[in-house]
């Protein structure tokens, strides 16, 4: 039997790792190591996902746990990749520091196409490789063109029922196929973990709970925009009559990001309360039963509907929407997802949103959009798409100008393709705004 390595830089990931084991998703292995990654920038004082509360109860699927910044530091997860020519002595350097000897080695990693995932797979060549997925992002395209020496080592893709239905384009150049990895298994294991925090005693019945992403790490959007991305989902959720708030923020945000809510909960009489240790969203849900869950694009809402069946409510996702770069920005999947399925804060009693007529369409569409060197065989299907389902309300979704530069319904027409490049043209625009204002 081989040793099998399963790689996790999240507590969400190892949950998923382990409701895999458990419903037995992965064969039997003679030997299981949890190989930890922490990918934040100041890793060596930020805890990592062996420090979260509840990763004892995990690691228990695991024969050991192994700490991947340890063995390559001073280098970064994020960033290191071996030399070419320097991949045989580390693979057998691994081997030797990790006991391996001769074994029949097989990896089960995350986000193959950039470090630390891509990394351990070069320097172990001869491996067979499972990838699973931590989000929303599977669903979207390839982030980039793979060497096919390392695509076709790749046997299957995992991934929760987050969106049921519809499965991951990822990897799907390939033909490597999508596999689910059951909710039964994964909501027993989320049940085992810990959600107790002293900031929690005291909190009324039914909350609402707000979820900070951290976006402006991402250059989504500014510290101060998303500051005030904080405070309509304040003000949001008090407009729906809620009360008594929770705030969830990122592990890695700074503290100072919730302040702002803070002051205009307490100016509009609501209490929030603000989480003040790392733990899952998905805790939360089972300890607080919250009536409503409010974020902006984050994996936590389809988990709370779907895994959970939570009111849920969005803000935000038109304005990052508007504005994503680059077009192949990978978050362009989870965004269209979340803002195609779940209502906006501002809809009264924010409903359960009616899911957007072609939700494979869709998704194949933006996928295809995003990637078209890739995803060259979905050609058909994202024209098919676009000729008949190119509304206001998915129009959002792409823009004119990739539309264009593609060759798809929607853009504009290859022999007015000067239109925008002539000044004279330009010139009678603006002076038709200026009359028309």
């Amino acid at each position: 039997m081989p040793t099998q390595i399963f790689l996790a830089s999240t507590l969400y990931g190892a949950a998923t790792l382990a409701a895999g084991i458990d419903a037995g998703s992965f064969p039997p292995a003679d030997r299981r190591i949890l190989l930890t990654s922490n990918h934040s920038v100041t890793a060596e004082v930020s805890p990592g996902v062996a420090d979260m509360p509840g990763f004892a109860t995990l690691r228990t699927r695991f024969d050991e746990v192994l700490d991947w910044n340890r063995t390559i530091a001073p280098q970064h997860p994020s960033t290191w990749a071996p030399r070419t020519e320097d991949v045989p002595l580390w693979e057998r350097q691994l081997r030797t520091l990790w006991g391996l000897g001769e074994d029949r080695v097989e990896l089960i990693v995350e986000s193959l196409q950039v470090p630390p995932a891509q990394t351990l797979c070069r320097l172990f060549p001869g491996a067979a490789v499972d990838v699973y997925a931590d989000g929303l992002m599977s669903y979207g395209p390839t982030r980039f063109r793979l060497d096919p020496q390392l695509g076709m080592r790749v046997r299957r893709v995992l991934h929760l029922d987050l969106v049921p239905g519809l499965e991951p384009l990822l990897l799907t150049e390939f033909g490597v196929r999508a596999e689910l990895v059951p909710t039964e298994p994964f909501l027993k294991v989320l049940a085992e973990l810990p959600a107790h925090d002293p900031d929690l005693d005291g909190i009324g019945a039914s909350p609402a709970l707000l979820l900070g992403q951290y976006l402006s790490a991402l250059d989504l959007m500014t510290p101060d925009e998303e500051e005030e991305l904080h405070v309509s989902m304040v003000r949001g959720a008090h407009a729906l009559g809620h009360t008594e708030l929770v705030f969830k923020p990122h592990p890695s945000a700074p503290v100072a990001y919730s302040r702002r809510a803070e002051a205009e909960a307490e100016r509009l009489g609501a209490r929030m309360t603000v989480i003040g240790t790392p733990v899952l969203a998905e805790a939360l849900y089972q300890r607080l039963q919250p009536a409503l869950v409010v974020g902006c694009f984050s994996t936590g809402l389809l988990t709370a509907a779907t895994l959970y069946g939570l009111p849920v409510a969005r803000t935000g996702t038109d304005t990052i929407l508007a504005r994503l770069t680059p077009y192949p920005n990978s978050n362009r999947i989870p965004l269209t997802l979340v803002d195609a399925l779940v209502p906006d804060l501002a809809d009264a009693g924010a409903e359960p949103r009616e899911s957007p007529a072609d939700l494979t369409g869709l998704v194949t569409a933006v996928g295809f959009t995003m990637q078209p060197n890739i995803l060259t065989a979905r050609r058909p299907a994202a024209e098919d798409y676009l000729a008949r389902h190119l509304t206001d309300r998915t129009w959002r979704y792409f823009t004119r100008r990739r539309l264009t530069s593609l060759g798809l319904p929607g853009g504009i027409p290859a022999q007015l393709s000067f239109l925008p490049r002539s000044r004279a043209v330009r010139r009678v625009a603006r002076r038709l705004r200026r009359v028309l204002s």
